[in-house]
């Protein structure tokens, strides 16, 4: 598909009045391995990936350029639609692939994330080259001069999302709203509910969106 970059476009993975989440129905089974988190509807896309489970959101319906349609909610991004686009590094903004012919190239605020740090982790989704100047005007956890991270390589990490355990009652509750993601095989995986989808990067290059845009449009 084809989303002209006009100003007042609002990316795919914003979350839009009327999309909420599903019911509380959490249950908790006790298993020889610990505990583990389920609904009570459950089916199989509540785990798309590595059998986490993750949040629901209802959905809106589309338009003709099957892009969701309602009201932006700007501060949240849908939990599936952020998922899907992590997963196939499709553009946050038009859902298409996202790849540059130099990389994938990753936004973040200022603060958002060290690029010193060995280890950096992102939870907003690529951006495909048409998007970049277009996801910094309209995303509220960017600006228009963000940290831009072109990289060659950004393997999935983890999944951030919220912690229940079982109250003295043994009713479900919420334990913990972690302030960084859990890796991939971390044990409390088990009873988290995940609402976004991890990527690590780890061969990358630092660069501002004029640096950027000069270099993707210079001749190979």
């Amino acid at each position: 598909m084809r989303i002209p970059s006009k100003p007042g476009f609002i990316p795919f993975i914003t979350q839009r009045l009327g999309e909420e989440a599903a019911p509380d129905n959490l249950l908790i089974h006790l298993h020889a391995s610990g505990p583990r988190l389920y609904y009570r509807d459950e089916d199989p896309r509540d785990r798309p990936l590595r059998g986490i489970l993750w949040a629901r959101c209802s959905f809106n319906p589309v338009d003709e350029q099957q892009m969701p349609i309602g009201e932006p909610q700007w501060k949240l991004m849908h939990p599936y639609r952020q998922m899907l686009t992590m997963r196939t590094l499709r553009c946050q903004v038009c859902a298409e692939l996202a790849r540059t012919r130099l990389g994938w190239v990753f936004l973040a605020g200022p603060g958002d994330v060290d690029p010193a740090l060995s280890t950096v982790v992102l939870n907003q989704p690529p951006v495909c080259a048409r998007h970049v100047r277009v996801a910094a005007a309209r995303c509220p956890h960017l600006t228009r001069d963000p940290v831009v991270f072109l990289a060659r390589s950004a393997p999935l990490f983890g999944v951030h999302g919220t912690l229940y355990g079982l109250n003295a009652r043994g009713h479900v509750h919420v334990v913990a709203q972690p302030d960084h993601p859990l890796p991939f095989g971390h044990p409390n995986l088990r009873t988290m509910l995940a609402s976004q989808l991890i990527r690590r990067l780890s061969t990358y290059r630092v660069l501002t969106i004029n640096e950027l845009t000069r270099e993707l449009t210079e001749r190979p």
